[in-house]
């Protein structure tokens, strides 16, 4: 669970978490306020990242900590409460039924502006993923140890990039519906400014069309890595 000045909903969401029985690492993600404290407080194994890594790189550290703890499924969720802990146990339910990769989707969250956006990247990508930015995500052993990898990190956001890379390792993508809480305190992320959105479209603009018309040396390397 990456988190960056989270501290008015950490303690609830990790509590909620912890009642489920699950255990939970939150990278905290160079916060001035108390969100690391909240979050030991509440249960949770804290990493507490010295500098602004960003949500992606902040959850590729909280994998990697998870993956050197021998955990084999990792579940990945927002610190806001949007994600309730509750529902963790349909991704697993729908991983125990043969997923390698589970997405939690709410496709009637967001405004029109998104919604126009999944549909282009989806569609540019060839993607059969409905809801493609959900940060409520299963992932199995294979799925672990490629996003944990060095080509991952290069990555500036979790959604379309990842998404691809499942797709090309050819790993069973199932998508389950759950309800989703509008945030009610705190900003996005990603869509906290008109320049922020402008940013994500354009990198995701840029790393969509570099993966539709790969060159020659990256077909090769894709070829070697397993990836497209």
């Amino acid at each position: 669970m990456p988190a960056m000045n989270e501290e008015l909903t950490i303690f609830d969401v990790v509590s909620s978490v912890i009642k489920c029985g699950y255990q939970i690492i939150v990278v905290d993600d160079a916060s001035t306020d108390l969100t690391a404290q909240k979050a030991k407080a509440a249960g949770a194994i804290v990493i507490t990242n010295i500098q602004n890594l960003g949500a992606w790189k902040a959850t590729q550290a909280g994998l990697r900590y998870a993956q050197k703890l021998g955990f084999k499924q990792v579940v990945t969720m927002d610190a806001d409460g949007q994600h309730q802990a509750s529902d963790i146990c349909l991704l697993i339910e729908a991983h125990n039924n043969g997923a390698e990769v589970v997405i939690g989707n709410c496709t009637n969250r967001g405004s029109m502006g998104r919604h126009i956006a999944w549909q282009f990247f989806k569609r540019l990508n060839r993607l059969n993923v409905s809801d493609i930015t959900s940060g409520f995500r299963l992932y199995n052993e294979t799925a672990l140890e490629c996003l944990v990898s060095k080509q991952a990190t290069m990555l500036e956001y979790q959604c379309i990039g990842v998404l691809l890379m499942m797709r090309n390792m050819k790993l069973n993508i199932v998508e389950v519906s759950v309800p989703m809480k509008e945030r009610e305190v705190g900003m996005s992320r990603i869509f906290h400014s008109w320049f922020a959105v402008g940013y994500y479209l354009l990198y995701s603009g840029l790393l969509s069309i570099t993966k539709a018309f790969p060159t020659k040396k990256e077909r090769y390397i894709n070829r070697l890595t397993g990836l497209k």
